[in-house]
């Protein structure tokens, strides 16, 4: 059984680490922490994802060009990633897709989101940081990777063993984003 209260913590101690050492991520434990996201629920199991794992150092240093915005100072610390994992959205089945149109709700988003999450709660709990990047050129990280420009690049997930002091977490009081039965 499971330690509820480890699972907790492991969650709470979770952050966007934004730099990282040079040691090399273990092919072990990357594999692990890709199966975390292949393994994460999807809306009628669509599984509308594809993981492309960045280990190359040339193209690690490509992909985070693509991923800096040198005007506003995002992202200049995706560079020293030993890993990136970029998360390509792929068509629902077609029962997820009729759902989703019913519903009115996208739930490829929903579904990739979770494999997100999967991916950086399995990487910390390997003693490894993480940090989910939504801002970059996506043409660009199409054109890197070569993938169909049908297909929308969603995130990209950095992975390197942190340097980041753990900080405290600043979340809203439970009782303003909580309640029970009613609104």
């Amino acid at each position: 059984m499971f330690d509820c209260k480890e699972i907790l913590s492991l969650i709470i101690s979770r952050q966007s680490d934004r730099k990282y050492s040079d040691k090399e991520i273990e092919k072990e434990k990357l594999g692990r922490i890709i199966e975390a996201g292949r393994m994460a629920p999807s809306a009628c199991n669509a599984q509308p994802w594809k993981f492309i794992v960045v280990t190359e150092p040339e193209l690690i240093a490509k992909v985070a060009e693509a991923a800096s915005a040198k005007l506003i100072g995002m992202n200049s610390f995706v560079g020293q990633a030993q890993s990136i994992i970029v998360v390509v959205r792929e068509k629902p089945n077609l029962s997820s897709k009729v759902g989703a149109t019913i519903k009115n709700k996208d739930y490829s988003l929903i579904d990739i989101g979770i494999a997100t999450e999967n991916i950086c709660i399995q990487a910390k709990a390997e003693g490894i940081g993480s940090c989910i990047i939504g801002w970059f050129d996506e043409s660009e990280i199409r054109r890197l990777l070569s993938i169909p420009k049908s297909k929308r690049v969603e995130l990209l997930i950095t992975l390197g063993y942190s340097l980041s002091d753990q900080r405290e977490k600043r979340r809203k009081p439970a009782e303003e984003v909580v309640s029970y039965n009613k609104y």
